[in-house]
């Protein structure tokens, strides 16, 4: 039977010159794995909020689609209401109670279940995932993989036969990620759900799968499996290529053009058999920048007299012409470590200090507290007169990250991955020496992370600091020079890029 069913779907954006979706042909099976993917900005998620009434974005739409061969927007659409069940990006949007129990209910509650009901099912979710350990914790002290965790047990409380995910991981740890989607993993498998999910990291979702789904210029191109989708990127110059796990791309540059290994447990059998182990260099880069642009010295925080302490006698420097990546799990304090350096927040204990002459530039980890403005154009030119950057500076900048056909757009209308590239693109412009970046990949494609990968090393070039923090592993290791890991409240360790990645055994690439 099919679960979903798009026929000659068109979608266009209120002003936008040409549609997200063209002529969309879909149809996905029930009890299937459907992986999305494509390049930042091709519908993936227009692609999936069409699915659900409720979320469906609003613009000019022509064709039709079809929740269990009934029509999305018919007379029976009530009906198929709570049999789509929906994980957005962010943990914290779809959270609305102060307790985990409250939050496990809510949904249960509007449904107008029997409280004996409601009782048994929270019973029984909170056993599948994991979750009675702090069903009575109040939700603001989760970490985001458990409040990511918490999302997904409260939609499949209300019992939906589809669940889609757009891009859930983006903003979890690889520890909190690969527990999420082993959940995602044994809904489909043992609950026999259809799930349809997002991602640009692919390394874990792309075995799973049973189909891909291919997002390019709007139109839709499927596979019949993971492997078929692997030798039709590899058989072409598509640029997503670079997106595909690790053990894959391996494989080709070892000369594979046939089977290809999708996971870490083939990759490794794979190259055992073909290639020797080489040894890691351990020699540090060389720096002709020694003195540090910012620095922590002995730094204690928390939020209120009385809590913990959040960060705990931190010492840290980023020196000129460095990439300083900072790495760890959920709510270790990463976010307010960068909050601090820039002076957002101050010290309780200790002591922040950075170069009298240099200007500090913090990326967000939400983009839209940045925007403001009707449109791209309007945003990169808010700050003009006062940082004196000319329409030249506002059309290199989107030139070199790739979204100069975004000018007219409303920010709130751009894809996720665009999002983060109109925000970064607003910070850059006000040329500063010591650059905080938050998450600044997260949504954004292969492609994307490549480009800004080039504009980072020139900016380490012209002796600028570099402090970014992030969940991806691969990007870290590509453009980091030392990496440090926080755990505790303190720094357990840093290390240069090559010794930091090859001792680690989860925060590894």
């Amino acid at each position: 039977m099919k679960a979903v069913r798009f026929v000659n779907y068109t979608f266009c954006y209120p002003n936008a010159g040409t549609p997200a979706l063209k002529g969309i042909n879909l149809s996905v099976n029930s009890g299937e794995y459907l992986l999305i993917c494509g390049k930042t900005g091709t519908g993936k998620s227009t692609l999936l909020r069409s699915i659900k009434a409720e979320l469906a974005p609003v613009g000019k739409k022509t064709g039709e689609v079809l929740i269990f061969s009934a029509p999305r927007d018919g007379s029976r659409n009530r009906a198929n209401v709570m049999k789509v069940g929906f994980v957005a990006q962010d943990p914290d949007s779809q959270t609305v109670m102060d307790t985990v129990e409250s939050e496990l209910a809510f949904g249960l509650q509007n449904m107008g279940l029997p409280a004996n009901v409601i009782r048994r099912r929270m019973a029984e979710i909170a056993g599948f995932f994991g979750i009675g350990g702090w069903i009575s914790k109040k939700i603001h002290t989760l970490s985001s993989g458990q409040k990511q965790i918490l999302n997904l047990a409260c939609v499949t409380a209300m019992q939906p036969e589809i669940l889609l995910l757009d891009e859930p991981t983006a903003r979890l740890d690889p520890i909190a990620s690969a527990e999420f989607l082993q959940a995602v993993g044994r809904i489909n498998k043992e609950l026999g759900k259809t799930v349809l999910i997002s991602e640009h990291r692919l390394g874990r979702v792309l075995p799973e799968a049973d189909r891909v789904v291919y997002l390019s210029g709007g139109t839709a191109e499927t596979y019949a499996s993971p492997i078929e989708f692997v030798r039709r990127l590899y058989g072409g110059e598509d640029g997503f290529k670079a997106a595909l796990p690790a053990p894959v791309r391996v494989a080709y540059k070892l000369g594979e053009r046939l089977d290809y290994p999708l996971g870490i447990k083939q990759g490794r059998q794979w190259l055992a058999a073909r290639a020797p182990i080489c040894a890691v260099p351990d020699s540090e880069p060389e720096n002709p920048y020694e003195k540090p642009l910012i620095a922590a010295k002995s730094v204690w925080f928390r939020y209120d007299k009385n809590e913990d302490f959040v960060l705990k006698n931190i010492s840290f420097a980023a020196r000129a012409g460095e990439v300083h990546a900072i790495v760890g799990g959920n709510g270790s304090g990463k976010t307010t470590f960068l909050r601090l350096l820039c002076g957002a927040l101050k010290p309780n204990r200790g002591k922040i200090s950075k170069s009298a002459d240099m200007r500090c530039g913090l990326l967000s980890g939400e983009p839209k507290a940045l925007l403001a403005a009707d449109t791209v154009a309007g945003e990169l030119s808010e700050w003009q007169k006062e940082y004196g950057y000319g329409d030249r500076d506002i059309q290199k900048i989107m030139d070199e990250l790739g979204i100069s056909h975004l000018t007219d757009r409303h920010p709130y209308d751009l894809s996720g991955g665009e999002m983060q590239k109109t925000a970064l693109a607003k910070i850059l412009l006000l040329r500063p020496g010591i650059l905080l970046l938050d998450e600044p990949v997260k949504g954004m494609d292969a492609e994307a992370k490549a480009e800004l990968l080039v504009i980072l090393r020139r900016l380490v070039k012209e002796g600028k600091s570099i402090v970014l923090v992030t969940h991806d592993l691969e990007f870290a290791a590509s453009v980091a020079d030392r990496c440090s890991m926080l755990f505790g409240g303190g720094i357990a360790c840093t290390d240069t890029m090559r010794c930091f990645f090859s001792s680690n055994l989860f925060y590894t690439t």
